[in-house]
């Protein structure tokens, strides 16, 4: 892992939780966590603000998604604008589950990554290939599509993250090995420095998501190209720490 890209561990709560069970999750969140490693957490949009104000400062607070306008008549979303508002910076954008269970494109989720950057947010963009996909051996025809529709709308790219979710390792207990992960993570950082460009490669944070345990999480960590984890269920748990930990 390169020197300029700061290990990052973002927690996916998904939906899940209460004001009781946040209370719980802030209070080992209070750590020690790694002063080397960038932490943010995603959480229901009903408790962003819930979480902002109880978290550490240091520790960032993102919505699981939003809109691509900044207000209007589109009920039951929210917009970058009402996220800043908050007090929260981040936003997961592309997610495998807005995209396979509620059918978002990957057109739709570049214009929102546009909008969120051009509203000052900060995004983790999610991309990666299901199963079936992967056993036809599309995986980086896949992944390489859901970059090329990202790009025309990503304005700054000090404020992306890519999170790397291999569709079938995520919830499935299935990882995708060190050697796995560390081949795709490779291929998409040098997809950036044939189509973007040479800083850009060298400085996006590429992060894994999928299955990443305590058990698993620092063989992953050691590997080139593996800046970190988008972690689902586990960031529910005290073990959460161990995972940012895992560099350390």
């Amino acid at each position: 892992m390169s020197d300029q890209r700061k290990f990052f561990v973002g927690g996916n709560w998904k939906m899940n939780g209460d004001k009781a069970g946040i209370d719980a999750i802030i209070s080992f969140m209070k750590g020690p966590l790694s002063p080397n490693t960038e932490v943010a957490v995603g959480c229901p949009q009903c408790y962003l603000m819930y979480t902002r104000e109880h978290l550490p400062e240091n520790i960032g607070v993102a919505a699981q998604n939003c809109y691509k306008v900044s207000k209007g008549a589109f009920t039951g979303e929210i917009s970058p604008a009402m996220i800043k508002d908050l007090g929260c910076k981040w936003v997961i954008l592309g997610h495998s589950e807005r995209r396979n269970v509620f059918n978002e494109s990957d057109q739709l989720i570049s214009e929102k990554v546009g909008h969120a950057l051009e509203a000052g947010l900060k995004v983790i963009a999610c991309i990666g290939e299901k199963l079936e996909e992967r056993e036809g051996n599309r995986t980086e025809e896949v992944v390489f599509a859901q970059m090329k529709a990202l790009l025309p709308n990503i304005s700054d790219w000090s404020r992306v993250v890519i999170a790397y979710e291999p569709v079938w390792a995520i919830g499935t207990g299935k990882t995708a090995s060190p050697e796995q992960a560390q081949d795709v993570h490779a291929k998409l950082r040098q997809w950036l420095r044939d189509n973007v460009n040479a800083q850009v490669a060298d400085s996006t944070r590429i992060i894994y998501g999928g299955s990443v345990t305590p058990a698993n999480c620092q063989e992953l960590a050691k590997t080139g190209d593996i800046d970190g984890f988008l972690v689902g269920g586990a960031s529910l748990k005290p073990d959460f720490v161990q995972i940012i930990n895992a560099r350390d």
